[in-house]
């Protein structure tokens, strides 16, 4: 059967069984920009997303992602909002395919930090006054003479530069003729070959074409140069062509089986320039060698499992019947996660479903309080319009100097921690040439 007449029957039959939106259906989507890539053709949503690979385009021509909702990679950070001095540079990632992305820190979608591409902005310089005229370019005839400045009244900064031309050019005459040496025209035409056909095991005959020392004609007061080399050029003549022979297409081949076991694929057929062959200058067979059509295979696409977020951990206990509660000896915690929406025989996920961990327990245990070093700056926000800043900030925070580690994520529980004496302290600072904000509604 002709391959688009099968790929039209296949759609018929889906269509009686499930009716959806049609769009353009693509075999490939890539995440970190959004962008559909090899697009196999117009088929429902449905049976485009059998494969949570796949992305479509609906009427408005964005590319969708047909697999679970992720977040794309962040974008590398863009170029400084300003030049020189300093300013902002912002990095965006986006969340792409069917739900909503989880976002637990809050990172949210834009991302803003201070940059400083040039410390200081150029300035200007000035031009010296005009050098003066060096002599003629030319021993005789017309030729021409320069002059310079220099840009140093004032030095330009910070890689500022001058406006204008640091050299200035006038004709300039000697008075004196000068010899003219003599140039080759162009080549004459070809002559015609002293025969029509060429004779087996003869030699070949030879074509001529002549040129004149005239472009230009040497002078003779003062004397110019004769042109050099030869007047007269020749080639070997060419033989009789031979009649050409233009190309045919055979006949199609039969179709090849689905590129795919799931969802959307392709079928090809295929012919070649054969029925003849072109020869001798013949024409090469006009249309396509291959044709491509659409074929639905309905089984859904195998959907890979995914781990949802740690859950909490367990409450810390002891190994043993020590007490560890406010005691420098270490307890053992868990937490938890699970492998969720493997479904059509995805695999599941990779990795241990438990994790394991030392803890101390401090919940409620009296302590005494230190201050913590200065935090990193944070990002600049809000991410647009004036108001955007930085924090950091020195918090009171429990001592565990006593304690054999240092490493604050093992400490279980909330302690009574004594602050009192202690000031905590939070510094900011603005960001400069943060972009304006875009007020949606007026777009």
């Amino acid at each position: 059967m002709n391959l688009i007449l099968w790929g039209i029957v296949l759609l018929g039959i889906y269509v009686q069984q499930s009716v959806s939106e049609m769009v353009e259906c693509f075999s490939s989507f890539t995440l970190s920009t959004g962008k559909c890539g090899d697009l196999l053709g117009q088929v429902e949503k449905n049976s485009c997303c059998l494969n949570p690979s796949y992305g479509y385009k609906e009427a408005d021509g964005v590319c969708r992602f047909c697999g679970r909702a992720a977040w794309s990679e962040w974008t590398p950070w863009g170029e400084c909002s300003v030049s020189c001095t300093e300013g902002v540079s912002q990095r965006r990632r986006s969340c792409h395919g069917i739900g909503t992305c989880t976002d637990p820190e809050n990172l949210g979608t834009v991302q803003t930090k201070p940059c400083v591409k040039q410390q200081c902005c150029p300035v200007k310089g000035g031009w010296s006054e005009w050098g003066k005229w060096q002599i003629c370019s030319v021993t005789c005839g017309d030729g021409i003479r320069k002059r310079q400045r220099t840009c140093s009244e004032p030095i330009p900064q910070c890689g500022g530069s001058c406006s204008g031309e640091e050299e200035d050019t006038t004709p300039c005459s000697t008075e004196i003729i000068c010899p003219t040496h003599g140039g080759w025209s162009s080549w004459g035409s070809w002559g015609p070959c002293p025969v029509t056909c060429l004779y087996e095991g003869h030699s070949l005959q030879k074509e001529l074409r002549k040129r004149t020392c005239t472009n230009p004609t040497p002078s003779t007061v003062p004397r110019g140069n004769d042109c050099k080399g030869s007047d007269t050029d020749n080639r070997p003549c060419s033989g009789l062509p031979f009649c050409p022979v233009n190309g045919n297409w055979g006949a199609w081949t039969s179709s090849t089986s689905c590129s795919v076991t799931c969802g959307v694929g392709q079928q090809t057929q295929r012919r070649i320039c054969d029925s003849p062959k072109p020869a001798h200058g013949g024409k090469q067979c006009q249309g396509e060698e291959q044709q491509t059509g659409i074929c639905i295979i309905l089984v859904n696409c195998p959907l890979n499992g995914m781990w949802t977020e740690w859950g909490e951990w367990s409450r810390c206990k002891p190994p043993s019947t020590r007490i560890i509660t406010c005691r420098n000896r270490e307890g053992k915690r868990r937490r938890e996660r699970d492998c969720v929406d493997s479904q059509h025989n995805g695999d599941l996920c990779d990795g241990e479903i438990v994790q394991h961990g030392n803890c101390y327990e401090i919940d409620k245990c009296d302590m005494k309080g230190v201050l913590s070093e200065w935090s990193e700056w944070s990002y600049c926000k809000p991410d647009c319009g004036t108001d955007s800043e930085q924090i950091r900030e020195i918090k009171c925070v429990a001592d565990i100097s006593s304690y054999s580690s240092q490493d604050r994520t093992m400490f279980a529980g909330t302690p009574n921690v004594k602050c009192e004496d202690l000031e905590e302290q939070i510094e900011r600072r603005p960001c400069k040439n943060v972009p304006e904000c875009v007020n949606k509604s007026a777009e």
